[in-house]
Formats: structure tokens, sequence, C-alpha cells
């Protein structure tokens, strides 16, 4: 249940940031895509944490890529 209702925020983020006129991201699949994926595989404390991480790394300066988790 937790995982549903957290995936469903990401969606909704997602949703909203769609309509942003800033539309980049260095790594593939995008870092809420990468979050959600991460809390379908891991389950939600363990996704969380990834995807926190994963953001950290999008940022200037940094490669980006694919990146699957």
């Amino acid at each position: 249940m937790p995982k549903k209702i957290v995936i469903g925020l990401i969606r909704v983020y997602q949703f909203f940031s769609r309509r942003l006129p800033v539309k980049t991201c260095r790594f593939y699949p995008t870092c809420s895509e990468y979050m959600a994926l991460s809390i379908e595989k891991y389950g939600v404390a363990c996704g969380l944490w990834r995807g926190l991480k994963r953001i950290w790394r999008c940022r200037p300066g940094q490669p980006g890529g694919v990146d699957m988790p």
C-alpha cells in the first residue's frame, strides 16, 4: 500500500512537471521514473534512497547516460 501511494505521488509530480518550460534530464530514465522503478524493485525505503542518490548525481558537471535501477 505505501509503495502505491509513493509511486502515485511521483506520477502526480510527473504530470505537472511536463507543463514546465524546462525539460532537460541528463539520464535515461528520468530521475522521477528511476525513483518509481527503484521503489517497485527495492521497496519504499531503499527505492527512495536510491532515487535521492540519483537526483544528487543529476547536476551540472556530471555525465549522464543510461542508468537503470
